[in-house]
């Protein structure tokens, strides 16, 4: 227990030193809006694209949702509670930027269990939240790894009663791009559809 506890601190210091590098390029040059998450603006650290099936196998990247801002969401169908509650509050954001801005946004969530996360359960667990919400499962583990690795994602098995009851500790955020595809935004899990609302509509314009 006190090993996890370690690992998991030593996750969120190499993070928060990502992240203050983006904190520190931000504050230069014009003035940048004042985002409620980390404004990620410019940092080098993170991924700038992705490529990953879908749940009828086609393969989607960014340049499939330019003109539209992009929420990219770490998760899994069978966790018990941040990744429901993140998938709806998302849903309740959407609903109240309204139907223009909402066609704007376009919300991806990213298994973490392919092993579990089959394409049928992710056609049917993705859009019961909001049916414009598209589900995306690697196809195999180098696929994983990579968009892990580029969004510096950490996940990682923990043992259940029995083979299949696992569940996974995974890094609890998501990435926003903006309308050109640029990364700007970590979004905190679980955080409340006002923040969503709030840098969405920035993003917007």
């Amino acid at each position: 227990m006190l090993t996890q506890r370690f690992a998991r601190a030593a996750r969120v210091a190499l993070v928060a030193c990502a992240l203050g590098g983006a904190a520190l390029m931000s504050g230069c040059g014009k003035e940048q809006p004042a985002f409620t998450n980390v404004d990620i603006t410019g940092n080098k650290q993170f991924g700038t694209d992705f490529s990953l099936p879908d749940s009828s196998g086609k393969t989607r990247t960014l340049a499939d949702y330019k003109g539209k801002v992009v929420v990219l969401f770490f998760g899994y169908t069978h966790c018990p509670d941040v990744c429901p509650t993140t998938m709806a509050e998302l849903s309740q954001a959407l609903q109240q930027l309204g139907p223009e801005d909402a066609k704007r946004v376009q919300v991806l969530f990213v298994t973490v269990d392919p092993e579990r996360d089959t394409p049928e359960l992710m056609a049917q667990y993705v859009p019961a939240f909001n049916p414009t919400f598209v589900g995306l499962r690697p196809a195999d583990q180098e696929q994983l790894t990579k968009v892990t690795k580029d969004f510096r994602v950490y996940y990682a098995k923990v043992p259940g009663k029995t083979p299949d009851s696992y569940t996974m500790d995974h890094t609890a955020a998501s990435y926003v791009f903006d309308t050109d595809g640029k990364l700007r935004l970590f979004a905190r899990d679980s955080q409340g559809a006002s923040p969503w609302v709030h840098d969405l509509k920035l993003l917007l314009g």
